[in-house]
């Protein structure tokens, strides 16, 4: 199948970018980073510059597959990462526009890649527990019920992609954190922190830049894992409760 392809290049943080067109040949069977790779193998054979782009593991796990795709993170499959994005998706002939994830707290590196390392000091504020050194606990020295297991795990199932941000006309991280905070609020080993864990992870998140959720849910949609909205309302709830209560981050 014949592609044309409009990517975003930029050399460097403060250059200006601007969209190149390229033309691929692909398999349909290919992934999208796989038709990348075959686009760069050309350019590198031509003596032109490569496409920057991330990508580490490319069985949808690791989250650094970022890039917008027609104008959705991840492009237009519904729970789905770039990686994991076939070409049989596309149909011969289309144009396929390619840009790097939009938001201040995400200064483009290069081309594709954007730093990411925002959402990485949010959970350095408050995203961990307090453990004792040592042997590890029996699996069953802490009883946690099925349920809540099942909803902590499925908040922790988020991969810090940062699509919901992306999807987001305020760029908010909401959905991000909240998934960061509701995985461990669930559960007993989460408790140490929790008056203080939404209020440093909140702050963290605002000095970093990201706008405020204004309940557009977009974010939910664009999830490739999933994510849901409910889990903001459980961060809502964790601030709350952690702002009455005897601490407060300074």
């Amino acid at each position: 199948m014949k592609l044309t392809l409009k990517i975003w290049r930029q050399k460097a943080p403060n250059a200006k970018g601007r969209f190149e067109t390229y033309q691929v040949e692909a398999n349909p069977h290919m992934s999208f980073l796989e038709m990348l790779d075959v686009l760069n193998e050309e350019l590198i054979a031509k003596k032109e510059e490569p496409v920057v782009f991330e990508h580490d593991c490319r069985e949808g796990i690791c989250g650094t597959c970022s890039m917008v795709i027609n104008g959705e993170p991840h492009g237009p499959m519904a729970g789905t990462t770039t990686c994991q994005l076939h070409m049989r998706h596309f149909r011969d002939g289309e144009t396929i526009v390619i840009e790097p994830f939009r938001a201040s707290a995400f200064p483009v590196m290069k081309d594709l890649a954007v730093d990411r390392s925002s959402m990485d000091r949010i959970i350095q504020a408050g995203g961990y527990i307090s453990v004792n050194t040592g042997a590890a606990q029996d699996a069953n020295a802490i009883p946690v019920d099925k349920d809540t297991a099942a909803h902590s795990f499925d908040a922790a199932a988020c991969i810090g992609c940062g699509a919901c941000i992306a999807a987001c006309p305020n760029a908010s991280a909401m959905l991000f954190v909240s998934a960061k905070v509701a995985h461990l609020a669930l559960l007993p080993q989460g408790k140490v922190e929790a008056k203080r864990r939404a209020q440093a992870m909140v702050k963290q998140m605002d000095l970093e830049g990201f706008g405020m959720c204004s309940n557009i849910t977009a974010c939910e949609a664009e999830c490739p894992k999933g994510i849901s909205v409910e889990n903001i309302a459980r961060l809502n709830r964790e601030y709350l409760s952690s702002a009455l209560g005897s601490e407060t981050v300074a």
